[in-house]
């Protein structure tokens, strides 16, 4: 079966509603019509015309983490959507190295996304660390008898720029902090936009996430997210009905 047909049966029978339609918070999305180069940097005067939003949604989780400061921003055009993670961090941990491992435990951003303007039972999750290692997967909600499921063979092209302002893996020093870049091609979808195309005025449900790791040894980490996420103790952030709205504009 080729990867379109089996990844459009995976979304057409897992895309389904996933409770009952509420209002949720918008992000508006400008346009850039001149070229990213994607290198952790903002260099491009287009990240100034988008808004700078905190995510100011902290969950310690196990860890004995505080807050720190994560500004996130995002842009598109007719072919990507580009995001940007500033993050101050004191102590930077990148440990992954293979694709389809756990950046997740290491120091990362996240993206979940559904190409729909609604909570729905699957979504795609891009996880990134600082050694630009990728997990990227389809992660499907109630797959059985409230059971999830992640679909790891989904790996789609998308580039990723680091700077960082520190050093990696050493407790010994105080770091700064780093950024993250993404460029994503809107045919990460592979074609499920179809009912919501890519254009002015269209809406997707997204959620955006930093790991904070501060230990070299163990999988303690405290999570950030850019809209509240319930439960998070007793479940995970793989919560569709939790994610905000992306708006593309001009």
């Amino acid at each position: 079966m080729k990867p379109f047909y089996c990844i459009f049966f995976l979304f057409s029978s897992f895309f389904v509603a996933n409770g009952q339609q509420q209002s949720n918070p918008v992000y508006k999305v400008v346009k850039t019509n001149n070229t990213m180069v994607i290198d952790g940097k903002m260099d491009e005067t287009d990240w100034n015309t988008t808004e700078a939003r905190k995510l100011t949604h902290f969950y310690p989780l196990k860890s004995n983490n505080t807050y720190q400061n994560t500004t996130f921003r995002m842009l598109w055009d007719a072919e990507n959507l580009y995001l940007f993670f500033e993050c101050e961090d004191t102590n930077i941990v990148a440990r992954e190295t293979q694709r389809d491992g756990k950046p997740f435990f290491d120091d990362c951003a996240e993206l979940f996304l559904i190409p729909a303007p609604k909570p729905l039972n699957a979504h795609i999750a891009l996880e990134v660390n600082l050694n630009k290692a990728k997990n990227d997967v389809l992660f499907i909600n109630d797959f059985e008898k409230g059971k999830n499921i992640v679909a790891k063979w989904y790996n789609p092209e998308y580039e990723v720029g680091v700077t960082i302002n520190g050093t990696v893996n050493n407790n010994l020093d105080t770091d700064e902090g780093w950024a993250m870049e993404f460029k994503i091609p809107f045919n990460v979808l592979w074609g499920l936009d179809r009912a919501y195309p890519v254009k002015p005025g269209a809406q997707y449900m997204f959620l955006a996430i930093r790991q904070d790791r501060n230990d070299i040894e163990g999988e303690n980490r405290s999570t950030t997210t850019i809209f509240p996420v319930k439960n998070i103790n007793t479940k995970d952030v793989h919560q569709p009905s939790m994610f905000g709205l992306l708006q593309l504009t001009e």
